[in-house]
Parts: structure tokens; sequence; C-alpha cells
């Protein structure tokens, strides 16, 4: 009984915003000291990341993402993808989908997506006659679809907390992004495609958008085809991605300056990944409880009691990660989430790596999910438009995505064909 009290006063602690690391880290003592176990054990399970070369790959591809968040990359990728696709008729719309995927998969978070890349493709939209809910909605939605792509942040702490291969992980994630990127693409050519174009495709200004962007065009095809041709581990590829990004941006572009902007954006960086890591080691220590007493196990049989069907688990699941995705933030989400459900799905037949995209996807969707959904305050704040205003504009982009997770839940392939060949 004492026991159960001291968690509900945790909870309380969570509720109203004490540090997420210091919650889990109480809960963990408090777990081991109540089946009188020597509390080293979480120290040790804390350790165990000082020898895990995969998290490496973390702070380097943040640091990539910074850079390129601070330079003056968002506008020459905007702009590339302007003369690509904006001649369609309802292309503008193709070019925030395709720019923020790219832009977000490198960052690893759809709120830096919002407020860099909004205010060069919203006004873009409405000037050029797209109406404003329909504006809000595909920025908004937006920000969070490279999260699938390499190098995506969760999809590397994903695969160090399920222990999955993070290289099989950033190829299955390709095909699923597509799709979603294709489905959302549909349905905004569908509903725009009457409006006037004033911009005709213009070989010169392809050309031209095409020299602008010349060093940075080349980094995902570098990443996503030496990975795939195992010419390069992710280690390598995040090594490699922070050299180039640095030296194109502060020594061919010199969009940045040294002196001034190195310091700041590692300090900015490094918070985060700080802020991964140690939420990261407490989680650890929490798991290490979990599988000593085989909290996922007794899970399953209890669940097992009522469902036999691996479809109707996946449903299920889907909505728990919904919510998990409107209440919690990707990285804290993937570590506290990830060890208590992958035994489950395992037992019910899921493949692992299938299970990754699956949970990323929804985070994705739970971001744009009323109420509480993270992406909808970023963007209400971001374009001083009412709460309530975004809620109304994201609802069709819930429900295409909602289609797109569906494919992805109940057809294996889309994210294991490309991993088996």
């Amino acid at each position: 009984m004492l026991n159960f009290f001291l968690l509900l006063f945790f909870i309380l602690f969570a509720l109203f915003r004490t540090p997420l690391f210091a919650v889990i880290s109480a809960i963990a003592i408090l777990s081991f000291l109540s089946i009188k176990t020597d509390l080293s054990a979480i120290i040790i399970e804390m350790l165990r990341l000082a020898n895990t070369s995969t998290l490496i790959a973390i702070p380097l591809f943040t640091f990539a993402g910074y850079i390129l968040a601070e330079s003056n990359t968002p506008k020459r990728l905007v702009n590339l993808t302007q003369a690509l696709f904006g001649w369609i008729p309802g292309g503008l719309a193709l070019v925030v989908l395709v720019s923020c995927a790219i832009f977000t998969a490198f960052t690893g978070a759809s709120g830096i997506t919002i407020v860099a890349l909004g205010g060069l493709v919203f006004p873009a939209l409405i000037k050029g006659n797209y109406s404003e809910k329909f504006s809000l909605g595909l920025v908004t939605t937006s920000g969070s679809l490279g999260l699938l792509f390499p190098p995506s942040l969760p999809l590397i702490l994903y695969g160090f907390v399920a222990q999955v291969d993070v290289d099989k992980l950033f190829i299955a994630g390709i095909l699923p992004g597509i799709l979603l990127i294709v489905l959302l693409s549909i349905y905004s050519i569908a509903k725009n495609y009457k409006i006037i174009q004033t911009q005709k495709f213009s070989l010169q200004n392809l050309w031209r958008a095409t020299i602008d962007a010349i060093w940075e065009i080349p980094l995902p095809f570098l990443i996503i085809g030496g990975i795939y041709a195992g010419v390069f581990t992710v280690i390598e590829a995040s090594a490699i991605t922070a050299v180039y990004v640095f030296i194109v941006e502060f020594f061919i572009y010199k969009d940045l300056n040294l002196k001034k902007d190195i310091p700041r954006i590692m300090k900015e960086s490094m918070i985060l990944v700080g802020g991964i890591l140690i939420i990261l080691a407490s989680a650890l220590g929490l798991t290490s409880y979990l599988i000593d007493e085989q909290i996922p196990m007794k899970i399953f049989t209890f669940i097992q009691k009522y469902i036999s069907s691996k479809y109707i688990f996946l449903l299920l699941l889907n909505l728990f990660l919904l919510v998990v995705g409107m209440l919690m933030d990707i990285f804290s989400a993937i570590i506290v989430v990830v060890p208590i459900i992958t035994p489950i799905a395992l037992k019910f037949g899921v493949d692992p790596i299938h299970l990754g995209i699956i949970f990323l996807t929804n985070l994705e969707i739970g971001y744009l999910t009323p109420p509480v959904g993270l992406n909808l305050f970023i963007s209400s704040f971001r374009f001083e438009k009412p709460i309530i205003k975004i809620y109304l504009a994201t609802l069709p982009f819930i429900l295409i995505l909602f289609i797109g997770l569906l494919l992805i839940t109940y057809i294996p392939e889309l994210s294991l064909l490309l991993v088996r060949r």
C-alpha cells in the first residue's frame, strides 16, 4: 500500500512538470526496493550506454541537423522543390510536403520544421490562392512527415531501445514514408488542381535552383545509398554527414560564421542530445526491473485472455500509440513505451522492424491529433491562429494519415520488402 501511494506521488509530480528522467529514476528505485533488490542493478543498466556504439550517431546527426536548420538550406530546399513541382496544378502543396519531409528527416524534430520552413511556405501558399485552412493544415501536417526517413533520430533511438538493427530500420522506413507523402499529395492535388498556377516550368529556374543547392542535393542519396549498398554503417554515415554538412555550410556556402555560430549550435544541439541520453539512462534502469519481474509477459498473458488475433492486437496497439503520441514527445515515448510493447508484439508474431515503423507512424500522427498534439500548439503559436482553427484545418490530413497507417500496419511488405532484398 505504501508503494502504491509513493507511485501515485511520483505520477502527480510528473503532471506538475517534474523532469521526466527524475520521475523514471524514482519509479525504478521504488520498484527495486519493493522487491528488495540491490539498487546497483540500476547503475549497471545505466552504464550499458557507455558500451553502446550506435548512440554515437545521435549527437553527430543532431549536430548536422542543427547546422542545416540555422543555415539557408531551408530556403534553397524550397526553391529547388518549387522548380521541380511548382508547375503542377496544386504542385505548391507537393513542394511543402517534400521539402518539409526532407528537412524533418535531418533535424529529427517536427517543431523545428514548422518554425524554420513555416515562414517560407505558408505565405507562398496564401499567395498561390490556397485557402488559409488548407495551408495551415498542410504545413502543420508536413512538420512530422520525415520521421520515417533516414537519418531520423527517432529511428536510431528506437533501434537501440528495441535492439533492432538501425541500418535495417533506415531502409524499412523508405517505402512507408513515401506512401504517406503520395497519399497526402493525391489529396492536395485533387483539392487544388483548379487553382491557376502563376509559375510555369522553366529549365532555367530548375538549373539555377539545382546549382544553388548542388552541395546539399547529394546528402540524402549519400546516406540512403551508402547504407542500402552496405558501403558504410549508420555510425559511419553519421560521421560523414556531420563533417560534410560542416564543411559545406561553413566553408562553401559560408551561411554561418565559424566563431559566432559554431559554439551556439554545438551548445543547443548537445542540450537536446543530453536530454535524450539522461532519459534513456533512467529508462534502462526501469526496463531492468520490468524484465526481471517479467512485466511484459504478465501483460501478454492478461491480454491473451481477451485477444487472440494478431490483427485485433495491432488495431488496439495503434489506438494506444496514438494516445501516447498525443501525450508524450517522441523521444520520451520511445524510451518509456518500447520496452513494454516490444515483447508483447513479438509474442503476437509482429516483426520487430515492422513494429518500429508502425510505432513511429503512430507518433507522427499523434503529433497532430487533437486535443493535445504538439504540432497543433507549435503551429498555433507560429502562425498566431486560434488552436481550434488549427484543429479543424488538420482533420482531413489526419484522416489521410490514418489510411496510410492502416496500410502500413496490415501490409508488412511495405516495411520489409527492401529490407529482405
